[in-house]
């Protein structure tokens, strides 16, 4: 069985609007930011409302619809972008991780989903949407995880210097 590829539909497009203007405004998502890197084909900057997942008190960037366009784009950058939220910006570097060091942190994240989500929607979210995406349930082995991450990549994010108040 092969995942869904992951499509940008109007409800998306809409979804993703309202999410980042909320967030510009500085009204808490949860754990979403706005990542905004450099467009590979335009040059233009594009903004992706995206959840950070923090583990080990460090931050993440998980791939659950697999290699989508800001994935491509954050790769053509060299890791180089900008979390916002509110008139804070971050500067940060992701770095791709290795399958071995992002097969623990997909499961996890997987599992637990973003930080603040109530149970009840991680786990509807991972029935009714995230399941689609993937090739490997929650209880997966490591080894399962390892072979999943290479079509969703996992970035760890390094802060470069914050610009704002």
């Amino acid at each position: 069985m092969t995942a869904k590829p992951y499509r940008v539909t109007a409800h998306v497009r809409f979804s993703n609007a309202i999410n980042a203007s909320l967030v510009r405004l500085g009204i808490p998502l949860g754990s979403t930011s706005l990542l905004t890197v450099r467009g590979r084909k335009s040059g233009k900057l594009i903004q992706t409302p995206l959840s950070i997942f923090v583990q080990d008190q460090k931050r993440y960037l998980i791939t659950p619809y697999g290699v989508v366009n800001w994935v491509h784009n954050l790769r053509a950058a060299g890791g180089e972008a900008t979390l916002t939220r509110g008139r804070h910006t971050e500067k940060i570097h992701a770095l791709e991780l290795e399958k071995d060091a992002a097969a623990p942190v997909f499961r996890e994240a997987v599992r637990t989903g973003p930080a603040g989500m109530p149970a009840v929607f991680v786990h509807l979210y991972i029935r009714f949407t995230l399941s689609r995406y993937l090739n490997v349930g929650v209880n997966a082995s490591l080894e399962e995880f390892e072979r999943e991450v290479l079509t969703h990549p996992v970035f760890l994010v390094q802060s470069a210097m914050k610009e704002g108040a």
